[in-house]
């Protein structure tokens, strides 16, 4: 929750408090404050992550055909010249000028290089996982098992990074490319260029499955949020692998709507809203089908789907009202190994 001076002024005439002992609360307060590195929404930091994302796109989905008359060792030497002028100027930013929000953006987009220099070192070797794509701009529009050393290389400079800088936005390039890496994997696994539909559905189910588990275990382990990034994509892989796969099953579609309710119920447990979306469009494709497909001649059905949206709006209501009542009768029953599962609370 957030409160201001005013609120500690107020406590202190209430007698909860001194009133030195609120000078001395809130200055030290504004000292943590000034010394946070998390992010702002304010001009300053719309225009630092604005300016990224365009270095970003300019590096990475823009980039034209251009670069390929320049050869493969021009264009790894390009890539390393930009990466390591970026680390430089992080460096400085995060050491010298204390400006950690530009300084580990910077660091992010030295990353971010990773993947155009591995492909320019792998035009000139000519070494390629799976055949030589025809330039860089396809890395961002097919699959191909070709790309995956420099999906590889890139969570490792990431990772690398995030050793000697802390800098949760790092997590973005390493979490991205992992996501690409779950389609990528298909044709690597099944040993073929051809594959099914299906089975590139279920590598990304699987692989998506895995880093949502990494990216928990990371969660339980730091207390700045390195794990959202990990998360979403995590679940980007995993659930577009599960809705896209097609039944003609009542019962599979049935056990899809459960899944997508248990991942309501892991946004509850995680704190993580992320998994509330994805599971709230998963709930409502299920909802879909049950109007148009299975009582698509029913008039009850959504007055009966209407009720259930205001018990529940009801129960969230109730909820809200009783909130600490209600969550300490639930920590109760729930048994300690459990609740230790869950991540630091922010």
């Amino acid at each position: 929750m957030d409160f201001s001076k005013e609120d500690l002024i107020w406590a202190a005439g209430e007698g909860v408090i001194s009133p030195e002992q609120a000078d001395h609360l809130w200055q030290k307060l504004q000292e943590r404050g000034a010394s946070s590195k998390k992010p702002k929404f304010d001009a300053a930091n719309v225009a630092y992550y604005f300016g990224a994302l365009v270095v970003m796109s300019a590096m990475g989905w823009l980039m034209n055909l251009g670069w390929e008359r320049f050869g493969g060792v021009w264009i790894f030497s390009l890539a390393s010249c930009y990466a390591a002028l970026f680390a430089l100027a992080g460096r400085t930013l995060w050491h010298k000028e204390h400006l950690v929000i530009p300084g580990g953006l910077l660091f992010t987009l030295a990353v971010w290089m990773t993947p155009l220099a591995i492909y320019g070192l792998e035009r000139v070797t000519g070494v390629w996982p799976q055949g030589a794509p025809n330039n860089f701009q396809s890395y961002h529009i097919w699959i191909k098992g070709s790309w995956i050393l420099m999906e590889v290389g890139t969570v490792v400079a990431g990772l690398i990074a995030l050793r000697f800088v802390r800098f949760p936005f790092l997590t973005f390039p390493i979490a991205f490319s992992l996501w690409y890496i779950s389609m990528d994997l298909t044709p690597l696994i099944v040993g073929k260029t051809e594959f099914t539909w299906r089975e590139r559905l279920w590598v990304s189910l699987c692989f998506g499955l895995l880093i949502l588990l990494a990216t928990y275990l990371i969660d339980r382990r730091t207390r700045d949020d390195y794990a959202f990034w990990g998360y979403l994509f995590g679940l980007a892989a995993f659930w577009g692998g599960l809705s896209l796969m097609e039944s003609s099953s009542e019962w599979k579609k049935f056990l899809y709507c459960l899944v997508n309710l248990g991942l309501i119920i892991v946004a509850v447990f995680l704190q993580r809203r992320v998994f509330l979306v994805f599971g709230a469009f998963g709930v409502f494709g299920y909802l879909g089908h049950l109007s148009y497909d299975v009582f698509k001649d029913s008039f009850l059905f959504p007055i009966v789907l209407s009720f259930l949206g205001l018990v529940v709006i009801y129960l969230g209501v109730q909820y809200q009202r009783h909130r600490e009542r209600f969550e300490k009768a639930v920590l109760a029953v729930i048994p300690g190994a459990i609740r230790r599962l869950r991540p630091i609370e922010r």
